[in-house]
């Protein structure tokens, strides 16, 4: 089968900065030392030949380019599973096999890659369909980019690094399945009074909640394909039950909307929405779209569960019913009514309607300012004056530990290890993506998408210098900080309930997660744009 030469359209494809045709570096080692010692026997006469043969024992039909092939087929996997950005695997593999001099084209697909290795010789191609699936994994994410610029570099032969890809990609997770249920009840405990405006006791039920959460999607849903198929809407229905039946406890201690955003916090499709963003950003139509009707699918499930738990309680307790529906009219401050105004008193002089005008036909809108319920209500929860500390909002200067502590809770959660250089970068990249998101909130109101534009700039900013002077990371040292804006955004746009609408949660993440992509890539733009290496960042987002 005869290919076709693509080389006409590089000038379309983003490179990265490690392809030869930008750096014109070749790699010298092409052949590792095994290779090196089969040259070496070719040249030696019968009888030493033998002799080698008889001490070494290795086969001379196994040339140098089938440890290629199998290195870009077992990076290709490793990307995959290991959750790397989806709209950099394509250039990265096609700057692996150009340094390593191999005829070789990629195609990505949600959850496919095609490789495909010609030989100019016999006019024939191989082609190869990795298939793979997997979550975010910070640790090993790092560890195959640091083997992934080893070879790039020439420091290491193609076997070894397949060897060491081998490894990692048969280890086990960093952290057992205990620990990360953990982790996931400390992360919904800390999200739920810092964007949420949960109290004290809130914040219990929705660490409980996002335990249970947790436990079901590493341990059940994992191993029962059934049981996968509806543990979305499972999940969210139980805990909207469970969040409404406690909300309409007479005395009003708990805030359903804290308890139940919160407590699915762990849930929510923010990463997977953000990368198809970023691939429709990159003119990658057909995988990002995929991915973005699949995220919004999701997340209209998350919604419908939420729906669901909470009329299902009010089915069983009317009571509960009645008192919410009465609860939100007595909130309502203004009505608004159709009709015809007539003065029944016309001895002013001055009056328009004494001076011949006649009735006065529109709409009014008459406003109650003696209701004094709404002052109570924070953040869409109830909080009198009268009720004690535990079931206030928490003051402002508990941001200053809740926001770290988070930060590196969540970085731990994407399994970054604990004893790594990155995290306390991690972690202050992360802080600032809060903090500028804070300031941008206070002076935009009700833009949700422009406020979390403005903290993924921060968050690209900081990646992009660090990596670019400090010799990091870019990608792995900016998730926890892209991933920090989705629940902040949210909070901002009404919170995940969104006012009980699954299609609002949807178009609420789809603004937040624009917003990120813009940022994001205007920060890349600027940082770039004032380097030596006019080109795409390597291994960032």
């Amino acid at each position: 089968m005869r290919r076709s030469n693509s080389d006409n359209s590089q000038h379309s494809q983003l490179l990265d900065p490690d392809d030869p045709t930008i750096t014109g570096v070749r790699k010298k080692c092409l052949d590792d030392y095994d290779d090196e010692k089969r040259t070496a026997l070719r040249q030696m006469d019968y009888r030493r030949r033998r002799k080698e043969k008889q001490k070494i024992k290795i086969e001379f039909n196994v040339t140098s380019i089938i440890h290629r092939h199998n290195f870009l087929l077992k990076l290709a996997k490793a990307l995959m599973t290991f959750g790397a950005p989806s709209h950099r695997i394509e250039s990265q593999l096609l700057a692996a096999a150009r340094i390593l001099e191999v005829d070789a084209e990629f195609i990505h697909l949600p959850s496919v890659i095609i490789c495909s290795f010609g030989d100019n010789d016999t006019m024939t191609s191989e082609t190869h369909f990795i298939k793979s699936g997997g979550g975010l994994s910070l640790g090993s994410l790092h560890k195959v980019h640091i083997i992934y610029r080893a070879v790039v570099h020439d420091e290491v032969s193609a076997r070894k690094a397949t060897e060491q890809l081998d490894e990692l990609l048969s280890a086990k997770p960093l952290y057992p399945w205990w620990f990360r249920c953990i982790l996931s009840f400390w992360l919904s405990v800390l999200i739920c009074p810092l964007a949420f405006g949960g109290s004290f006791i809130d914040m219990g039920i929705a660490g409980c909640g996002a335990f249970v959460l947790c436990f079901l999607q590493l341990r059940v849903a994992a191993k029962s394909a059934m049981y996968a198929n509806v543990f979305e809407i499972t999940t969210a229905m139980l805990v909207s039950f469970t969040a409404r039946g406690l909300s309409s406890i007479r005395s009003q201690i708990f805030c359903y909307t804290a308890v139940s955003s919160s407590a699915i916090i762990g849930i929510l499709p923010g990463y997977l929405i953000l990368s198809s963003s970023l691939e429709l950003a990159s003119k990658n139509i057909v995988c990002g779209s995929v991915k973005m009707v699949y995220a919004l699918i999701y997340t209209l499930f998350l919604g419908f569960g939420l729906q669901i738990g909470s009329d299902l309680y009010l089915l069983f307790d009317p009571t509960a019913r009645h008192h919410l529906t009465t609860l939100a009219a007595d909130i309502s401050t203004s009505a608004t009514i159709v009709g015809t105004f007539a003065a029944d008193n016309s001895t002013s002089g001055n009056s328009s309607l004494s001076s011949g005008l006649g009735p006065v036909y529109g709409t009014f809108t008459f406003t109650n300012n003696t209701n004094v319920m709404q002052t109570d209500i924070i953040g869409g929860c109830y909080r009198p004056k009268h009720f004690g500390w535990y079931l206030q909002p928490f003051p402002f200067w508990t941001q200053f530990l809740i926001v770290p502590l988070f930060s590196i809770l969540s970085s731990l959660a994407n399994l970054q290890p604990w004893r790594s250089k990155q995290l306390p970068v991690m972690v202050v990249i992360s802080c600032a993506s809060y903090a500028s998101n804070k300031v941008a909130n206070h002076y935009i109101f009700n833009r949700s998408d422009i406020v979390s534009a403005i903290g993924a700039f921060t968050v690209g900013l900081l990646g992009n210098v660090y990596s670019r002077k400090m010799g990091g990371t870019a990608f792995t040292s900016m998730v926890t900080g892209v991933l920090f804006l989705v629940p902040s955004g949210l909070s901002q746009a009404g919170g995940i309930t969104a006012d009980g609408s699954g299609v609002d949660i949807g178009s609420a993440m789809i603004a937040v997660t624009i917003g990120i992509t813009v940022g994001l890539f205007m920060s890349q733009a600027l940082v770039y744009m004032f380097g030596s290496r006019k080109n795409a960042a390597v291994f960032s987002f």
